[in-house]
């Protein structure tokens, strides 16, 4: 699909809207919690939608550590893990969150996090343990872990079959483990809550959220079709993870539907963000949170465009989960959501795919120190033809001289390996 060359639009009304619903909640969310609900902090890679459907309302830890990174608190969150007498330079995206609870009157976004009740959070590595131990260590904190369980069968093609045939794509005993593990959750929120578990609920949550993957597929599909790309990634980005955060509930499916909207009109309309685009570039990794800028400096310069990020692609392919009893295709969900992002060949196949669909020139690849397999990602691209710059920093750690030597670094490669 081809879109005339117009002039740049403004920002999406559905970034600026779900940016402003966010800050809307949170301040709701406080005062919840000022009242006496319990509060739960997740990682991304646990299931949410056990407490949608209980109603105990969660902070995404990732999401609030984005917020911390982009308010410019991120070093001196980090500065509080040292000063307790732990490392602040290795998987400083799990701690920032922890450290910002020592954050002092006005410097603590959004008015701070609350001290949350419960804290959730899949035990993929030692260090991630380690840093959810101490959220438990304060006596008005518990921490349910998960375990990381490992990929035994490797399917071609993977987004293909998991929304239907996911049975068979994750081994048995994997979806079994998780299924336990989230039942175990209920127990251990009901226990402690008093609040109760309705299976029809949570059903009802899963399909909200089927339906919200729709349509982001149907959004990240039509951005892939269209040249020059209608929609920077710093507004997708926004656009597409805040009503992921809120998955299962109705305003979230409507977000998603109202964001495709608004990308269909902009390319009937025939809006750019950048009218000549000569390069399409692909972000692969984590958000730069302290410097979302980076991703628009070299439009005029090279008229090169960042037109992917994996928030839109991997809440497109990754989620949908139909049929089935509900807390299976729940853990079918989240089972193997490490595995689609970080494992080869189930990773290295889809960002070859995702370069392809979308027409990329070249790729930049955050590689953070707690990501496994980025070297098979890197050689997969390559092997297809398209050039890689791998850069090693930490998305959300803006110390040091890593951060300022970026934008150099993405420059140098633009010009001597992508545009010559």
């Amino acid at each position: 699909m081809n879109a005339p060359h117009t002039a740049s639009p403004d920002r999406l009304a559905a970034a600026t809207a779900a940016t402003a619903y966010q800050k809307q909640w949170f301040a709701r969310m406080r005062a919840e919690v000022a009242a006496g609900a319990p509060l739960a902090l997740v990682n991304a890679d646990a299931p949410q939608e056990i407490l949608r459907a209980m109603g105990i309302p969660y902070v995404v830890n990732q999401w609030w550590a984005s917020v911390v990174s982009a308010k410019r608190m991120g070093p001196t969150a980090l500065h509080n893990i040292a000063v307790r007498g732990y490392p602040d330079d290795s998987l400083q995206y799990d701690a920032i969150g922890l450290g910002s609870m020592d954050l002092l009157g006005a410097d603590a976004p959004w008015g701070g996090l609350p001290r949350p009740r419960f804290v959730i959070a899949e035990c993929s590595g030692d260090a991630t343990r380690k840093v959810f131990d101490l959220w438990a260590e304060h006596p008005d904190t518990e921490f349910f872990p998960f375990e990381r369980s490992s990929a035994t069968t490797t399917p071609d093609n993977w987004w293909e079959l998991v929304g239907h045939d996911w049975e068979r794509v994750y081994a048995s005993d994997r979806l079994d483990l998780m299924t336990s593990e989230n039942w175990q959750l209920v127990e251990f929120l009901t226990a402690r809550t008093g609040r109760t578990f309705d299976i029809d609920r949570l059903a009802e949550v899963m399909t909200l959220v089927n339906e919200q993957a729709e349509w982001n597929k149907r959004t990240r599909d039509l951005i892939a079709a269209t040249r020059p790309t209608p929609v920077s990634i710093n507004d997708s980005i926004p656009a597409v993870m805040i009503p992921q955060w809120h998955r299962g509930s109705v305003w979230a499916r409507d977000a998603a539907r109202e964001l495709f909207h608004e990308v269909e009109a902009a390319v009937r309309d025939g809006r750019a963000v950048c009218p000549g685009e000569r390069v399409r570039l692909m972000w692969i990794g984590r958000g730069l949170w302290f410097d979302l800028g980076l991703y628009q400096r070299f439009q005029e310069k090279y008229g090169a465009v960042f037109v992917w990020s994996m928030y839109l692609a991997i809440a497109a392919d990754g989620y949908a989960r139909y049929g089935g009893d509900p807390m299976r295709a729940l853990a079918a969900r989240f089972t193997g959501f490490t595995d689609q992002l970080y494992t080869p060949p189930w990773s290295s196949q889809w960002y070859v795919k995702e370069a392809q669909s979308h027409g990329v020139d070249a790729v930049v690849h955050l590689v953070a120190d707690d990501v496994p397999g980025s070297s098979f990602t890197t050689e997969a691209l390559e092997r297809a033809g398209i050039p890689v710059l791998e850069i090693r920093t930490n998305n959300a750690d803006s110390r040091g001289a890593a951060a300022a030597a970026l934008e150099t670094a993405i420059g140098d490669f633009l010009k001597h390996r992508v545009l010559d």
